[in-house]
This record gives structure tokens, sequence and C-alpha cells, in this order.
């Protein structure tokens, strides 16, 4: 029986560590491969990444920072082994893929939010929930639909990217069957997002909150000292009770802040490679820890949430 059982786990090894015929030279800290990430992230993977190759010197993390249809797009075409996202897959395209006997593993590693930025010349700070869904519906357009003393006149609202998550987020959550209104438009990156708002004073820029959330970056200090982050309501609250949320580190722990979203690495690995070892290094201790000094909030690590009193 010992034997058997023996034997059975060497088999296993070997089905563990072949793909078409060959035998993969690949431990999970060990070998090369490719994985797309979601460019909102850059500034959080380039680190995850460097620490990663710094700690597992035979290790290489080859990484794509595009917008979210395009990886999926290498996920689903196997041109890539991992992905990181804000968004699951769907049903038809976890049966697509089990159906190609492809088990995907999606692990959720942390807890991002949308900013809201705008020119720092302009004067307002704070915006209900409520403006922000009727700017996208179309029935506000300019600023004084927000704030009947702006001296500003027509409102732009810039996104990253049309094929960004920050996009279909924005569309799901306020079903925005009829798509965008003319006072919404693209550029192409969350950096040309802050720098249009920089030079616009009637814009409203909206991004990951991953690009200003680490205060100790020369970049984020560098976006931060451009750009203005508005505060904004809770969903249910029509500005009377004076609480506003900016996209702080504590607001997105405890979902005061409403436009908070979950970041996941999804893998279609088929053996125990380079992808698993990374995966398990972001959602572990040390990869934990750098996301929470990004700003952001680790999926796996509670934030301590630290109340001050004024008497």
């Amino acid at each position: 029986m010992i034997k058997l059982y023996y034997l059975a786990f060497f088999l296993l090894l070997i089905s563990c560590n072949q793909q078409s015929g060959g035998v993969i030279d690949e431990t999970p800290t060990r070998g090369n491969v490719k994985i797309a990430c979601d460019e909102s992230f850059k500034l959080l993977f380039d680190t995850e990444i460097y620490t990663f190759e710094s700690l597992y010197k035979d290790a290489k993390i080859n990484v794509a920072y595009l917008p979210e249809n395009d990886l999926f797009n290498l996920f689903f075409k196997d041109s890539v082994r991992a992905i990181v996202t804000t968004r699951k897959l769907t049903k038809n395209e976890e049966d697509g893929l089990i159906g190609n006997n492809i088990i995907p593993k999606t692990t959720i590693i942390a807890y991002d939010a949308l900013a809201f930025i705008i020119n720092p010349k302009n004067t307002d700070s704070t915006i209900i929930y409520s403006s922000i869904k009727k700017i996208f519906t179309g029935e506000y357009k300019t600023w004084k639909d927000i704030n009947p003393k702006s001296k500003l006149d027509d409102l732009a609202m810039v996104f990253d990217n049309d094929k960004s998550a920050n996009v279909r987020y924005i569309n799901e959550i306020f079903e925005l069957k009829q798509g965008f209104p003319s006072t919404c438009s693209a550029v192409k990156s969350n950096e040309e997002v802050i720098n249009y708002v920089e030079k616009n004073e009637n814009a409203i820029g909206l991004i990951s909150v991953n690009y200003i959330s680490d205060r100790n970056d020369s970049l984020t200090i560098n976006f931060l000292s451009r750009i203005k982050v508005l505060a904004i309501s809770s969903e249910t609250d029509d500005g009377s009770s004076g609480y506003y949320f900016r996209p702080y580190q504590a607001y997105i722990a405890n979902v005061s802040y409403p436009f908070r979203r979950d970041v996941y690495i999804i893998s279609r690995e088929t053996f125990i490679g380079l992808a698993s070892g990374f995966k398990q290094f972001v959602a572990g201790e040390v990869g934990q820890r750098i996301i929470l000094k990004s700003g952001l909030v680790p999926s796996n690590m509670p934030i301590r949430l630290i109340q001050i009193s004024t008497e």
C-alpha cells in the first residue's frame, strides 16, 4: 500500500512538471514567466516584482502594463500566465477555461479606490455622491450644476483609457445603458489624466488612487503637487451630514469612501510554477507589507484605525 502511495506521488510530480511532452525547469521561485497587470497598479507592481526578483535571483517576471480589456485578451490567448485586475472572471469565461482543462485560480490581494482629481485653482474641494452620478448620466454638464457659486462653466470628465477598468467600473455601478455623455472623454493613461487636469481648470479626472497613495514616493509627491483630490460624501448622504471622504487608506479599509474596489491576481498556470510562486508572494507577508506601504489596503493584513480626540 505504501509503495503504491509513493508511486502515485511520483507520477503526480511528473505530471505537474510536464507540458507539451517536455520537462519544465521551473519552480515557484525559479524560472521565467510573463504576466500582465492593469496599468493602474504599475507603481505598486514595479516594487513587488523588484523585491521578488531581489529575493529570488533565478526568477524573472516579465510584466506588461495594459488597460483591462487588453490584459484579458492576452490571458485568454494564453500569452500570459497570470493577470492583475479589478474584476473576477465571469461564469462563461471560467467555464471556457475549465473546458480546456485549465482551472483558473483567483486570489484577492488588495483593496483599491478610484480618485476624482481637480485643478488646484478650482475652489471646490468636496462633492456629493449623487452629483457624480448625475455627471455620468448627463444630467449635470456644468460646474454651476454642482455648485451654483462656482465661477467655472462647462465641466470635462476625463478617464485614463476607454478600455480601462475605470471606465467599466463606472459603467457598471451607474448602469449607463446609453453610454457616457459628451462631457466625458478618455486619454491614454492615468498620468495623462493628471497632465490634463493640471492644464484645465474645468476638468475632473478619474484615476486609480495608487498613483497618488504612496506619499513617500517621489513620483506620487510630484503628482500631488499638480492636482487636488476631491472629498466625496457617502452614497446615501446628500451632504447634510457634513462628512466627506478622500480615498485615504483608512477610509478605503472601513468602506467610508464610496468608490472602492477589489484587486485580484488570476492565474491560469497548470502546474506549480513561477506565476504561482509570485502570486503567493504578493498575498504573503512581504507582498502585503508592500501593498500597505503603497497606500492601498492589503487583503490579508489588518489596518489599525486610530481615532484622535481633539478634546
